[in-house]
């Protein structure tokens, strides 16, 4: 689905169904160097099951265009644009790293200046601050592959997956890599030194948890090296009342590493929310 959104075409994947407003719309926020594929089983699932799905490609990622947003405020300001050219009636926003930012700023703002759009939030693989180190700053500036494969080392809890693994023959590290190299390609502007940035200078997490009404799920991975449990301490000391799962066995790439329960976690708990 294209939209026009602040003068550029903005692309949001709505599950293989056709949009319809009227229906809670479960809205998939992306985090750094990715777009909306990340979130492919999961949206897929909502939008045959009760709601309308639009996960998101931030500007400069995936198929929307414009340049990459060097500020979590900036892409809120553009997430609420978005929400309003697609006529979105409720929301329960779902944000994946940098994008769980996206989300928390989104649904503080939205919360006096139309506190019932948003009916929920769910924060994965979160953090704040989000704070980023020198060296993979530098890294991701001037030696971008470099910096692919370092955080494709740190989001996994494992080099394989078991067995097990509910899609045999899917190579994750191999597919997180190739994603973050395709963002890199199609875009001229350095998408992953200006992501990592943005989450890096992001100042406005505690104020903004604490202007969120609406209930929160923080899903987190209890391998994650990027965004350890620990660090979503400031937020969950702002967000008392929010619901915690954390996911055994999982890195930062939860939705890679164990897509089945990140699903149920999630369609769980929105469905709960709008019931």
């Amino acid at each position: 689905m294209l939209l026009n959104v602040l003068g550029h075409a903005a692309y949001a994947y709505t599950g293989g169904k056709t949009f319809d407003p009227q229906l809670p719309t479960a809205v998939f926020i992306h985090g750094a160097q990715n777009d909306h594929s990340v979130w492919i089983l999961q949206t897929r699932y909502f939008a045959h099951h009760g709601f309308s799905v639009l996960a998101v490609d931030l500007p400069g990622h995936g198929r929307s265009k414009g340049e990459p947003l060097k500020t979590v405020e900036a892409m809120s300001i553009w997430l609420e644009a978005l929400l309003e050219a697609a006529h979105v009636q409720h929301a329960v926003l779902i944000g994946h790293s940098m994008g769980s930012l996206v989300a928390l700023e989104t649904a503080a703002h939205l919360a006096t200046k139309n506190s019932a759009l948003i009916k929920a939030i769910a924060l994965v693989g979160t953090a704040y601050p989000m704070k980023v180190s020198p060296q993979l700053l530098q890294a991701s500036r001037e030696r971008e592959h470099d910096a692919i494969d370092m955080v494709n080392i740190w989001s996994h809890s494992g080099i394989a997956q078991k067995p097990s693994f509910p899609g045999p023959g899917f190579y994750v590290q191999g597919g997180s890599k190739r994603l973050m190299e395709y963002v890199a390609r199609h875009n001229e502007k350095p998408v992953f030194f200006t992501d990592f940035s943005a989450c890096n200078d992001y100042q406005n997490g505690e104020v903004a948890a604490a202007a969120v009404t609406c209930p929160v799920l923080f899903l987190l991975g209890k391998k994650d090296m990027m965004t350890t449990p620990k660090a979503a301490a400031p937020l969950l000391q702002a967000l008392p009342t929010a619901k915690i799962m954390q996911l055994e066995n999982c890195g930062h790439d939860l939705m890679g590493e164990q897509p089945d329960q990140v699903l149920d976690s999630l369609f769980s708990f929105a469905s709960g929310v709008l019931k």
